[in-house]
C-alpha cells in the first residue's frame, strides 16, 4: 500500500511520542526508532522507506533479540508482548484449522529454536502455510551467520510493511 505525500506529512506532524509508539510497533529497536524520528520531516514515501531500510540493515545482537521478542511463533496466536493486530494480519495465510499444518509448524518451531536459540521469523504476509513451512525447513539447514542475515532481512521486510501501514491513515 503506497504512502501518499499527505500521509507522510501527517506522520511528520505527529508528536514525538505518537511517532515513537507507531515506529516501535514496526520494529522494536530503539536505535532504529530514534534514527527515523531524528530524520523527520520526510519529503515523500521513498525518503521514509529508504531511511527505514538503511537503519534496519544491520542489527546488533541486543537489537536482534529485542526485535524478535515482539514476534510470536509462526502459527501461534500472539500473546503478551506481541503486537496482536499486526501478527494476526500477517499470519492470516496460515491455516491453523488443519491439524497437520499445526503439528508441522510446532515441530519446526521447536527444532528451529533448539538450533538457533530464538523464534523462527519470516515475512508471513502474503504467504500460505506450505510456503512458510518450506522456508522453515530450508532455513534449518543454514549456518549461524547465514541464518542471522536472513532473520535480519525478514525483520526489515516486516518493519517496512508495518511502516507503510502505520503511516497511512
Amino acid at each position: 500500500m503506497p504512502i501518499s505525500t499527505a500521509d507522510v506529512a501527517a506522520f511528520n506532524a505527529l508528536t514525538e511520542e505518537d511517532a515513537r509508539a507507531r515506529l516501535t510497533g514496526c520494529l522494536a529497536v530503539p536505535r532504529w526508532v530514534e534514527e527515523l524520528l531524528q530524520a523527520r520531516p520526510y519529503d515523500d514515501q521513498q525518503a521514509l522507506l529508504d531511511r527505514a531500510e538503511r537503519s534496519a540493515s544491520q542489527l546488533s545482537d541486543a537489537e536482534l533479540a529485542s526485535a524478535l521478542a515482539g514476534h510470536p511463533r509462526i502459527g501461534e496466536r500472539p500473546g503478551t508482548g506481541h503486537d496482536r493486530a499486526f501478527s494476526t494480519r500477517e499470519q492470516s495465510g496460515v491455516d491453523l484449522a488443519e491439524e497437520e499444518v499445526r503439528r508441522r509448524l510446532a515441530e519446526g518451531n521447536r527444532a528451529y529454536e533448539r538450533r538457533f536459540g530464538h523464534v523462527f521469523l519470516v515475512r508471513a504476509a502474503g504467504r500460505d502455510a506450505a510456503d512458510i513451512l518450506g522456508e522453515l525447513e530450508r532455513r534449518l539447514g543454514n549456518d549461524d551467520e547465514t541464518e542471522r542475515e536472513e532473520t535480519v532481512r525478514s525483520l526489515r521486510e516486516i518493519a517496512l510493511l508495518r511502516l507503510q501501514e502505520v503511516v497511512s491513515p
